[in-house]
């Protein structure tokens, strides 16, 4: 499916505010929940209803699952018993260990647990069947409804539950999570991280235990007194290792939970020791210390760490500093957008680009710090329609200076300042660097070229940082027309041609559309040095409707003649990057091709025109081509008229009116 660039300006991150409601009826949970009290009733989710559709989209369930509301499961059902805690967590039948592991974090840090599990719902006085849930997404929160109907076979959950048959916190929890992806089948497989930055909207940071600093438990540490959510797992080669047991009882491929830190004193030396938990609540760590595992012990058998800092202050640093922060959503689009990474250059110029200016040192140092954080949006919830998440990255670039998008040869003959560590298969990638004050051009991208997905970027810094998206600061300029010229001036080609108008109009000198295409496939087809197909009546249309003045639906020589010169012009600029002689033209040299032809059109607008005017292969051949530079011309005429007549009557930019009047 298209993916549409959507609103790509900066934009400081919002407050933590009331969390904003995403139910279909437009009601919030206690909207919804008063409803139900004054009509007797108990809440059905029609957002995500009791059916299979809401567990699966690629299989059927393996027994027959019975919906039920905890009330028709036990005879007490209680929300939360004693509290939310870490044993309250106990895995079904579904590979969702990531999401129970990121849940057993999360009951480590009581203010972010009361966040996402707000504390006005119960099974008590004024129960409905309705829970709500609070997740972090894309730089804002939402606020999940579910009815409490469960799935389950004999009488038992078959997914999360709690160690007490009685709670079920847990469980509402993870539907919650389920509906905010599409379905349960949709949880299967992923990272604690993921889910611990829903859970906070906090910023990851991944360790390799075996390349870790050395001041590693001390990074741990502090991270757990900070209330950050800390997961690790063992990595796995292929895929018949997943899940596999290790003779100490660890599972490959698993997500395990790190929920304390501590040392002891034993016979005389100090024994740093780290405690880890198994969402399976069985299948134990069996080597030395038992429940407990010392850390080099910790460090030889798990190969990743995962921090989820509820601020990007860095571990290794004492100091708590104030973060600004600043958000961009953006899209990569296929033929438009979607560039890929550096290897690619023939594209990579063409992904988004965003300015990153850095105006203040930091406290007693020469250069600024700022961290960099590209997510990826929707993967799994796109999952059914066969998404994958994919492989990304970025880029930083000293910026040479320019408000304007930087073409092919920018990246040909200058290297990158800063990147990310590497294009990975998750869905965020974040880094910290530390760059001297000065402009960059921040470009984020997919590794393969011609991917799609909206993205959120989000750039901490320390200093205040001014950030500045390169397609949103486009103008239209429209180069003035030139004067016709007179018959004796014309060379042979324009006599030619008027020779041949003058037969084909007829005694008013004036040409229909029909006429019109008959004449401009009849002198295109004589050029050798442009191939293309016949030109289509709909192009002629257009261009009549673009350069009549009269209105009569006809054009003369001399509105023809201001016609031919711009055709002129555009013919050279399609062949100029016609590269192999094909008769088209790459969709991702538009932008190029539309700026030498006195357009600058935001990446929204772009990507729309390549939605209408590319074939599959992402190629414009010259008649498509040609209709698009006839609307764009006319729409931005009409724009100009209309603003000047009209200036308080004209509300649209220049993008939105042709996006308008073009019908994209």
């Amino acid at each position: 499916m298209p993916y549409l660039y959507r609103a790509a300006a900066s934009r400081p991150p919002p407050a933590r505010r009331d969390a904003r409601s995403i139910h279909s009826s437009g009601q919030s949970f206690e909207q919804l929940r008063q409803a139900c009290v004054r009509r007797g009733v108990l809440f059905e989710d029609a957002d995500f209803p009791a059916t299979s559709a809401s567990l699966f989209y690629s299989e059927q369930p393996p027994v027959p699952f019975v919906w039920k509301r905890p009330g028709e499961i036990v005879k007490n059902p209680e929300f939360i018993l004693g509290g939310a805690t870490r044993t309250d967590i106990c895995q079904g039948e579904l590979g969702d260990c990531w999401l129970l592991a990121a849940i057993a974090s999360l009951t480590l840090n009581e203010k972010a647990l009361a966040r996402v599990i707000p504390q006005d719902q119960s099974f008590g006085p004024g129960y409905a069947g309705i829970f709500h849930f609070q997740f972090w997404q894309h730089s804002e929160w939402l606020d999940v409804v579910v009815d409490d109907r469960l799935p389950t076979f004999r009488d038992r959950l078959v997914f999360l539950h709690s160690a007490d048959h009685n709670e079920f916190w847990s469980a509402l929890l993870e539907k919650a999570y389920a509906k905010l992806n599409g379905s349960y089948e949709a949880l299967k497989g992923g990272s604690a991280i993921e889910a611990m930055e829903d859970f906070t909207g906090g910023v990851a940071e991944t360790f390799e235990t075996k390349e870790a600093p050395e001041n590693f438990y001390a990074i741990l540490e502090k991270a757990l007194k900070r209330g950050s959510l800390v997961g690790c797992s063992i990595d796995t080669r292929n895929a018949a290792e997943s899940e596999a047991r290790t003779p100490f009882g660890l599972i490959k491929g698993h997500a395990y939970t790190v929920t304390g830190i501590d040392q002891v004193n034993f016979q005389g030396q100090n024994i740093e020791l780290m405690r880890v938990r198994n969402p399976w609540g069985q299948v134990e760590w069996n080597g030395a210390w038992s429940d407990k595992m010392a850390f080099k012990d910790f460090k030889a058998h798990f190969d990743k760490v995962e921090i989820c800092n509820l601020t990007p202050d860095a571990l290794e640093d004492d100091a708590v500093h104030k973060w600004e922060v600043t958000v961009h959503q953006g899209s990569w689009v296929r033929g438009s957008t979607a560039g890929g990474c550096r290897n690619f250059l023939d594209t990579f110029w063409t992904n988004p680009q965003i300015k990153l200016s850095l105006t203040e040192k930091d406290e007693g140092q020469e250069e600024c710090t700022f961290l960099v954080a590209l997510m990826q949006k929707d993967r799994r919830k796109l999952k059914r329609f066969g998404a994958n998440v994919l492989t990304i990255g970025y880029a930083i670039y000293q910026s040479p200076g320019k408000d304007e998008h930087l073409n092919k040869d920018f990246f040909r003959y200058h290297a990158s300042q800063a990147r990310s560590k590497t294009f990975t298969n998750l869905r965020e990638v974040s880094d910290r660097f530390q760059l001297p004050p000065g402009e960059y051009i921040l470009i984020p991208s997919t590794f393969e070229p011609h991917q799609e997905a909206d993205f959120c970027l989000r750039i901490f810094s320390e200093k205040k940082a001014i950030t500045q998206d390169m397609d949103e600061h486009t103008q239209i300029e429209l180069p003035e027309p030139r004067k016709p010229t007179l018959p004796h001036q014309e060379t042979e080609e324009e006599q030619q041609f008027r020779t041949l108008f003058e037969h084909i109009a007829g005694e008013d000198m004036e040409v229909t559309a029909e006429e019109l295409e008959y004449v401009l496939n009849a002198v295109l087809q004589k050029k050798k040095d442009i191939k293309f197909k016949k030109l289509s009546l709909s192009s002629c249309k257009n261009i009549i409707s673009l350069m009549d003045t009269s209105g009569n639906g006809k054009l003369e020589f001399a509105e023809f003649q201001l016609f031919w010169d711009k055709l002129k012009k555009w013919a050279s600029l399609f062949l100029q990057f016609d590269a192999d002689k094909s008769g088209t033209m790459s969709s991702y040299e538009l932008r190029v091709v539309l700026k030498a032809a006195g357009f600058q059109l935001s990446s929204h607008l772009l990507q729309l025109i390549v939605l209408r005017y590319a074939d599959e292969e992402l190629q414009l051949d010259f008649d498509d081509f040609l209709n698009c530079m006839v609307r764009l011309e006319n729409a931005s005429r009409v724009f100009q008229a209309l603003s000047v007549e009209n200036k308080d009557f004209i509300h649209l930019n220049i993008n939105e009116f042709i996006s308008l009047t073009m019908n994209i």
